[in-house]
């Protein structure tokens, strides 16, 4: 996240509030940052998927044969942009989401019911186990 280093050096503050702080000051930029997960996007290329960053995107993610568990260095990594690309489908697709940062510098979505999504969390657990489904966890977040 180059965007994010740089602005961190500028702004000298600890990793939570300088994170906190770009999301305040370019939110635009951060949540491009944020939507380039770029290994899971060569992943699903290379299953004949492109990722067009809608709703329907994450249920075609579903239903990849999980290959990445065989490769535990790889795993955590697929898992995280899984999270990140869940979190731009939601910001993109729900009225009122948008990226966060909680303190300790991890991004999530927060609704416009208040409620927050530790949309990282659902992407390694996805990846992991291949429960909740990302579209599962879409959906819910579009209800509420």
């Amino acid at each position: 996240m180059n965007f994010l280093q740089n602005w961190r050096k500028r702004h000298s503050t600890a990793r939570g509030l300088a994170v906190a702080e770009a999301v305040r000051e370019d939110p635009e930029g951060v949540a491009e940052v944020l939507s380039e997960c770029e290994l899971l996007r060569t992943r699903a290329w290379q299953s004949k998927l492109e990722l067009d960053d809608s709703p329907g995107s994450l249920e075609a993610l579903d239903q990849l044969p999980p290959r990445w568990r065989d490769d535990p260095e790889e795993l955590p990594w697929l898992g995280n942009d899984a999270g990140l690309y869940l979190g731009t489908v939601i910001v993109r697709a729900v009225p009122g989401a948008s990226w966060d940062v909680w303190p300790s510098g991890r991004p999530v979505v927060r609704l416009a019911s208040g409620r927050e999504i530790d949309v990282v969390d659902a992407g390694l657990s996805w990846a992991t186990t291949g429960a909740p489904e990302l579209f599962q966890v879409y959906a819910e977040a579009s209800e509420a």
